[in-house]
């Protein structure tokens, strides 16, 4: 008589469930449990694997360049973190407030291993996230114009809770690069959180742009309301004995704070 049942659990796609019932009828001691404790823990494990898969999708979504972890974060080497700050930003507060994070420093300092390890803790906490360098995403963005998908992918952006861009402002932008950047970055003002990782200064950042006019627009938009990490010290690469952390010397962000 279980067999159909498990078959129907299969068939609504409570593989996770089914495949717990199975292991309970094999093991007599589960006879004995109330069948409200019984189906508890059939629910418990159901449950359990979808927030396992919606996690993997989300992460799989968002395209992470590292697979970085806030626990993990050093702040034992100085660069300039503060450990008040960061707690803050690893609780997650400043997305649902619709603020900002702006990362700079020198290359190899850590700065897209700190916007990955954010957007890793945004996609635990069940926030959507993309990951992109800059200068990728201005080219699907010009792809997608030629293609007549471009609100489409607009529209993407505007409803992803978290944006990475990394590499911000490399090289100078062209005229559609602006008009497609500041696109983006209304779409998502006060209705999204965007993480700006650079080595470009930020008081550089309107001649990269390339317009006065477009460039006090983004801005205004980007950095009146976020959180800056102005990294300083030497590259952190080339340290074959962190394979899991940022550094040996790591310091694990408060589990309090989050």
């Amino acid at each position: 008589m279980n067999q159909p049942t498990i078959e129907k659990l299969h068939a609504l796609r409570l593989s996770a469930m089914a495949n717990a019932l199975t292991a309970q009828l094999r093991q007599p001691e589960f006879d004995a449990m109330p069948f409200s404790e019984r189906l508890a823990l059939l629910v418990d494990i159901q449950h359990s694997e979808m927030l396992t898969t919606a996690l993997e999708l989300r992460l799989r979504r968002a395209g992470m360049r590292q697979s970085a972890y806030m626990e993990n974060l050093d702040l034992r080497t100085p660069r300039g973190l503060d450990r008040s700050t960061m707690q803050t930003l690893a609780s997650g507060l400043w997305i649902r407030q619709h603020r900002n994070v702006l990362i700079s420093g020198a290359a190899g300092i850590g700065k897209s291993w700190i916007a990955c390890a954010l957007g890793n803790q945004a996609a635990r906490d069940g926030v959507s996230v993309l990951y992109k360098r800059l200068s990728r995403l201005l080219d699907e963005l010009a792809i997608a114009r030629l293609n007549g998908r471009q609100a489409r992918l607009l529209k993407t952006l505007a409803r992803t809770r978290l944006l990475i861009l990394d590499d911000w402002a490399m090289v100078k932008l062209t005229a559609d690069q602006r008009r497609d950047l500041m696109e983006v970055i209304d779409d998502r003002h006060d209705r999204g959180s965007t993480i700006v990782a650079t080595q470009i200064p930020q008081d550089s950042w309107h001649f990269q742009i390339g317009d006065p006019t477009y460039a006090d627009a983004i801005l205004d938009r980007l950095v009146h309301n976020a959180y800056r990490l102005e990294l300083k010290g030497k590259s952190m690469r080339g340290d074959v004995t962190r394979p899991a952390a940022e550094n040996p010397a790591v310091d694990k962000i408060d589990e309090q704070s989050k």
